[in-house]
């Protein structure tokens, strides 16, 4: 068996934010591995955090995220067990980080699948059913494709389902659970709403140079009209031809 160091333990307490004994036994159990100390942290993290999930969460923060340049923002509630838990930096950060995650999936609409109404789910259903490339294949090859499709469709608008923005091998879910495991609480994201500036509003299209004199209280001239071109002069008349006089003869 390989020697657990202080410092080995102190690099996985750090990389997880376990506690000090759970990092020596996950090294211990792995032959001083780190990498899967990990992996056997989050199992057993999830295990326990899967026992405290059915408790009442009603304390917590509801915090918000304005992402640089102010054009989306993000208002989400979530919930612990206790006020104290709800006033730590751990906590808090787990909020902002969930804030920051909602404000950067733009097809998210629903914390979890299960949340999703029946509806929803039916018009996904019908819209698959209805695609031109399992058009010819039997029908029970079609359900099974269509099942596929919709079940990814539905991860897609869920939170709970979408990779962690800071971590892509773990999902919200798991990010919550592990806070679970290291807080001692049930932890909740309850309900977030995301804004974006200017969404659904129908844009009027104009003129820029309409709009600059509209706003200057300016109209624009009329062109003038050409002026009308002198007449030509008349051509001046000849005099008339005296007639020839005759020659008088002697």
């Amino acid at each position: 068996m390989a020697e657990i160091s202080a410092k080995l333990v102190k690099d996985l307490r750090d990389k997880t934010g376990a506690g000090m004994m759970d990092c020596k036994k996950a090294l211990k159990e792995n032959d001083g591995d780190i990498e899967k100390a990990v992996e056997w942290l989050r199992q057993k993290g999830i295990a326990s955090a899967s026992k405290k999930e059915g408790r009442v969460a009603a304390e917590g923060l509801v915090d918000s995220y304005i992402h640089t340049g102010g054009r989306v923002g993000v208002l989400v509630e979530m919930n612990c067990e206790t006020d104290f838990v709800a006033r730590r930096d751990e906590f808090k950060t787990l909020v902002r980080d969930v804030a920051m995650q909602i404000a950067a999936c733009p097809n998210v609409e629903y914390v979890r699948v299960s949340d999703i109404p029946a509806d929803v789910a039916e018009k996904e259903k019908s819209i698959e059913m209805g695609r031109d490339d399992i058009a010819n294949k039997p029908a029970a090859m079609q359900e099974k494709i269509v099942e596929g499709r919709i079940q990814k469709r539905l991860k897609e608008l869920s939170l709970m389902d979408q990779p962690f923005i800071k971590d892509q091998n773990i999902s919200v879910e798991e990010l919550i659970k592990q806070a679970i495991s290291k807080l001692g609480e049930n932890i909740q994201v309850r309900r977030f709403s995301r804004f974006v500036l200017g969404e659904g509003i129908e844009k009027e299209e104009t003129n820029f140079a309409d709009e600059v004199a509209a706003q200057t209280g300016m109209k624009k001239e009329a062109a003038p009209e050409p002026a009308p071109e002198p007449a030509a002069p008349e051509a001046a008349k000849e005099p008339a031809k005296e007639p020839a006089k005759k020659k008088k003869k002697k």
